[in-house]
Protein backbone atom coordinates (compact mmCIF):
# COMPACT_ATOMS: atom_id res chain seq x y z
CA UNK A 1 0.00 0.00 0.00
CA UNK A 2 2.23 2.75 -1.04
CA UNK A 3 1.61 6.39 0.90
CA UNK A 4 2.03 9.55 0.05
CA UNK A 5 4.28 11.53 3.01
CA UNK A 6 1.83 14.34 2.61
CA UNK A 7 -1.75 12.72 3.05
CA UNK A 8 -2.92 12.18 6.27
CA UNK A 9 -5.29 8.90 6.99
CA UNK A 10 -6.45 7.34 10.02
CA UNK A 11 -4.97 4.24 11.90
CA UNK A 12 -6.84 1.98 14.94
CA UNK A 13 -4.40 0.92 17.34
CA UNK A 14 -5.09 -1.85 19.26
CA UNK A 15 -2.15 -2.24 21.49
CA UNK A 16 1.34 -1.06 22.67
CA UNK A 17 1.01 2.00 20.39
CA UNK A 18 -2.52 3.08 22.34
CA UNK A 19 -2.51 6.05 24.70
CA UNK A 20 -0.14 4.95 27.74
CA UNK A 21 1.16 1.83 25.93
CA UNK A 22 4.73 0.88 25.52
CA UNK A 23 5.14 2.51 22.12
CA UNK A 24 2.41 5.15 22.97
CA UNK A 25 1.65 6.68 19.59
CA UNK A 26 1.40 10.06 20.57
CA UNK A 27 5.33 9.89 20.86
CA UNK A 28 5.63 10.18 16.84
CA UNK A 29 5.96 13.71 14.84
CA UNK A 30 4.10 15.30 13.85
CA UNK A 31 1.78 13.96 16.57
CA UNK A 32 -1.14 12.47 15.75
CA UNK A 33 -4.65 13.57 16.35
CA UNK A 34 -7.19 11.44 18.21
CA UNK A 35 -10.28 10.86 16.93
CA UNK A 36 -11.87 8.85 19.61
CA UNK A 37 -12.23 5.14 21.06
CA UNK A 38 -13.29 2.42 18.43
CA UNK A 39 -13.93 -1.02 18.04
CA UNK A 40 -13.53 -3.45 14.81
CA UNK A 41 -14.66 -7.27 14.46
CA UNK A 42 -12.01 -9.22 14.87
CA UNK A 43 -10.08 -11.89 17.20
CA UNK A 44 -7.31 -10.31 19.88
CA UNK A 45 -4.08 -12.40 20.65
CA UNK A 46 -1.64 -12.52 23.91
CA UNK A 47 1.84 -12.41 21.76
CA UNK A 48 3.32 -11.66 25.08
CA UNK A 49 4.99 -7.73 25.42
CA UNK A 50 2.22 -7.09 22.66
CA UNK A 51 -0.99 -8.11 21.03
CA UNK A 52 -1.82 -9.89 17.51
CA UNK A 53 -5.35 -9.31 16.13
CA UNK A 54 -7.11 -11.05 13.38
CA UNK A 55 -9.79 -9.09 11.72
CA UNK A 56 -13.21 -10.39 11.04
CA UNK A 57 -16.09 -12.73 13.02
CA UNK A 58 -17.88 -12.52 15.69
CA UNK A 59 -15.53 -11.19 18.30
CA UNK A 60 -15.21 -7.63 18.89
CA UNK A 61 -11.21 -5.65 19.44
CA UNK A 62 -11.55 -2.34 20.99
CA UNK A 63 -8.81 0.83 20.36
CA UNK A 64 -8.16 4.24 19.44
CA UNK A 65 -8.52 5.99 16.14
CA UNK A 66 -6.04 8.57 15.34
CA UNK A 67 -5.49 10.99 12.24
CA UNK A 68 -1.88 10.19 10.64
CA UNK A 69 0.86 11.66 8.56
CA UNK A 70 2.18 9.30 5.99
CA UNK A 71 5.35 9.78 7.01
CA UNK A 72 4.35 8.75 10.70
CA UNK A 73 2.71 5.79 9.04
CA UNK A 74 5.54 5.15 7.24
CA UNK A 75 7.61 4.66 10.48
CA UNK A 76 4.62 2.25 11.78
CA UNK A 77 5.25 0.38 8.77
CA UNK A 78 8.38 -0.11 10.27
CA UNK A 79 7.65 -1.06 13.81
CA UNK A 80 5.01 -3.84 12.83
CA UNK A 81 6.99 -5.24 10.44
CA UNK A 82 5.13 -4.37 7.55
CA UNK A 83 6.89 -5.90 4.09
CA UNK A 84 5.35 -5.77 0.97
CA UNK A 85 5.49 -9.27 -0.19
CA UNK A 86 3.33 -9.93 3.04
CA UNK A 87 6.00 -11.84 4.48
CA UNK A 88 6.08 -9.48 7.76
CA UNK A 89 4.88 -9.62 11.32
CA UNK A 90 2.15 -7.74 10.21
CA UNK A 91 0.21 -7.21 7.67
CA UNK A 92 -1.44 -3.63 7.38
CA UNK A 93 -5.60 -3.35 5.89
CA UNK A 94 -7.88 -0.99 5.43
CA UNK A 95 -11.18 -1.42 7.24
CA UNK A 96 -13.82 0.51 8.79
CA UNK A 97 -14.37 1.12 12.48
CA UNK A 98 -16.98 2.07 14.58
CA UNK A 99 -15.94 5.64 16.50
CA UNK A 100 -18.92 6.95 18.06
CA UNK A 101 -21.78 4.99 16.24
CA UNK A 102 -19.84 6.15 12.27
CA UNK A 103 -17.87 4.42 10.06
CA UNK A 104 -13.96 5.49 10.06
CA UNK A 105 -11.96 4.21 7.39
CA UNK A 106 -8.75 2.73 9.06
CA UNK A 107 -5.39 1.56 8.50
CA UNK A 108 -5.39 -1.82 10.92
CA UNK A 109 -2.05 -3.45 11.50
CA UNK A 110 -2.90 -7.51 11.53
CA UNK A 111 -1.24 -10.28 12.70
CA UNK A 112 0.68 -12.73 10.58
CA UNK A 113 -1.39 -15.73 10.79
CA UNK A 114 2.24 -17.77 11.30
CA UNK A 115 2.88 -16.11 14.38
CA UNK A 116 -0.62 -17.05 16.26
CA UNK A 117 0.80 -21.28 17.16
CA UNK A 118 0.03 -21.72 20.66
CA UNK A 119 -1.21 -17.82 21.30
CA UNK A 120 -4.09 -17.38 23.79
CA UNK A 121 -7.13 -15.03 22.59
CA UNK A 122 -7.52 -11.74 25.15
CA UNK A 123 -11.53 -12.54 25.31
CA UNK A 124 -12.05 -8.97 26.39
CA UNK A 125 -10.32 -7.62 22.58
CA UNK A 126 -8.97 -5.10 25.14
CA UNK A 127 -4.83 -5.69 25.58
CA UNK A 128 -4.91 -2.93 28.40
CA UNK A 129 -7.67 -5.84 30.24
CA UNK A 130 -5.14 -8.47 29.11
CA UNK A 131 -1.99 -6.11 30.97
CA UNK A 132 -4.01 -5.56 34.20
CA UNK A 133 -4.38 -9.35 35.16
Amino acid sequence: MPQSTRVPRHVFVYGTLRAGGSNDIARYVPRPEHVGDGAVAGTLYDLGDYPGAVLGGAGRIVGEVYRIAGDVEARLDALEGVMADGSGEYRKQAVDVAVDGRPVACLVYEIHPERLVGRTVIRSGNWFDRRRA
